[in-house]
């Protein structure tokens, strides 16, 4: 038998039309400034995180979201309510897709972002 790895996830990246219009949303919605990064070979904006070295962590980068709503959905820590958080992705520009989900170590609601792309909003419990 093989060794698990630390993380079943270690990176996640969201396709988006415009990056600077994508960064004011996911800023907006996280309440947390994104930045580009150019040190890549492509332009990219990190979701911020407390210790990046250690976190599972993603970016979002300019490319082709997937159909509205589908494709994979990554979902994002919020550090207040998922319905602040709801609050602010429709103030934003993105749309809800479901109901809240409760289970025993957090909540979290699916959202989509105004490029389509599915996304959750998560808040531990």
């Amino acid at each position: 038998m093989t060794d698990l790895p630390q993380h079943a996830v270690v990176w996640a990246e969201i396709p988006v039309k415009n990056l600077a219009n994508a960064m004011k949303f996911y800023s907006a919605v996280l309440q947390q400034e994104m930045a580009i990064d150019e040190n890549g070979p492509n332009p990219v904006a990190f979701f911020p995180a407390k210790d990046f070295a250690t976190s599972i962590a993603g970016h979002l980068y300019e490319g082709t979201p997937g159909v509205k709503g589908g494709g994979a959905t990554v979902h994002l820590a919020i550090a207040d309510s998922v319905e602040a958080g709801r609050d602010r992705v429709f103030e934003a520009g993105g749309t809800s897709s479901g109901d809240i989900v409760a289970m025993p170590f957090g909540r979290f609601v699916y959202c989509i972002d105004p490029d389509g792309n599915s996304i959750g909003l998560f808040e531990a419990a």
